[in-house]
């Protein structure tokens, strides 16, 4: 039995890594977490055989391989550094910025899809430090695999009605979630549709609790653990430019985004937030050229839709660390200026390992 860690700074890390966990679990291994920032504590909740450990014990766990959710992972734990992503690239930046900036810090890069894969395995020829894996995300497991009910209870609750998700990113100058709450609290007084509300856990708490009141008989707000059934169960999302977006258009089903910072063929884009009904209709009656679009997307970012991304992580690293990916360069300089600033922010000086 080998010791795998998983690293986390954020709740939303919880959903990409409960599946990879069951994965190893499954597999025979032993899987711990070390979650810092906004996802401490938070550790059980990924599953229940996940042993919690602090800082000094996963240095001392010494684990075959480190799985971060997160955009960096502390460099003095031993092991392969493996880079899962906590979303999809949405062009929210620059690419220098954003999905494609690469810090020194990881080994192995698991990546989503050819729109994904591609410019990584670029930069792995030109940086010589890290290995590209196109492996599919394992938060997208549970869409395409059983997932113990959890979509057909929250669909059970909507009379028939189509179901309609409302999703919304953090970032204030891209956020829909303030501009649309008048519009989506009309519509689901009309009672035309079901609604599942939910919000990135980094969005203000003012809107929280502004969505959290519209629950009723024809809403409910959704945690971010429940997301996935969610998704899994909704006919439609309405959203902005959240990662979101992509993770729900794998499935094949329409999304209507308010000023998409990048607007494509696959989505119904609108600036008016006024124009949500009709935007909805559309949704709900796609035309044959919108789902083209949609499919063409879906199988660029994310073609595997068989559930078993975990698998395929798990698969990639241990070909990783016995050699059959290729041998590494030595890191960049400036990802040693990096690991400082971590072990300063985390506070430890202590030995690492490798």
């Amino acid at each position: 039995m080998s010791d795998y860690l998983l690293f986390a700074t954020e709740r939303y890390a919880l959903p990409i890594l409960a599946p990879l966990a069951q994965a190893l679990h499954a597999s025979g291994q032993q899987v711990s977490a070390w979650f810092e920032g906004n996802a401490r504590g938070l550790e059980g909740q990924v599953a229940p055989f996940v042993r919690k450990v602090d800082l000094k014990q996963a240095v001392a766990l010494r684990p075959r391989a480190v799985f971060s959710a997160a955009n960096w992972v502390p460099t003095f734990l031993s092991g392969a550094k493996v880079q899962l992503f906590h979303g999809f690239n949405v062009e929210k930046r620059a690419d220098t910025r954003g999905h494609f900036r690469v810090r020194g810090l990881f080994d192995l890069y698991c990546t989503q899809g050819p729109a994904t894969t591609v410019p990584f395995r670029a930069l792995a020829e030109r940086e010589g430090h890290f290995a590209v894996a196109q492996t599919g995300w394992p938060k997208l497991d549970p869409l395409f695999r059983d997932d113990g009910g959890a979509s057909a209870a929250l669909r059970a609750r909507t009379g028939g009605r189509p179901v309609i998700l409302f999703g919304s990113t953090f970032t204030e100058r891209l956020s829909a979630a303030p501009l649309l709450i008048d519009q989506i609290a009309a519509d689901i007084a009309r009672g035309e549709h079901y609604w599942l509300l939910t919000l990135h856990p980094k969005c203000p708490q003012a809107l929280f609790y502004r969505y959290r009141a519209l629950a009723g008989p024809n809403a409910a707000f959704i945690e971010p653990e429940q997301v996935m059934a969610a998704q899994r169960a909704a006919d439609v999302l309405v959203s902005d430019t959240s990662s979101i977006v992509s993770e729900f258009i794998v499935q094949h089903k329409p999304v209507v985004t308010l000023r998409n910072r990048a607007p494509k063929p696959h989505m119904l884009d609108f600036h008016d937030p006024a124009q949500l009904p009709v935007q909805l209709e559309s949704a709900l009656h796609p035309s044959a050229a919108l789902m083209d679009a949609i499919v063409r997307y879906a199988d660029a970012i994310h073609p595997d839709r068989d559930g078993h991304a975990s698998e395929r992580v798990i698969t990639a690293t241990e070909d990783f660390i016995d050699g059959e990916l290729g041998t590494l360069r030595s890191k960049p300089f400036g990802a040693r200026l990096r690991a400082l600033q971590i072990r300063r922010e985390l506070r430890y000086w202590g030995r690492g390992a490798r």
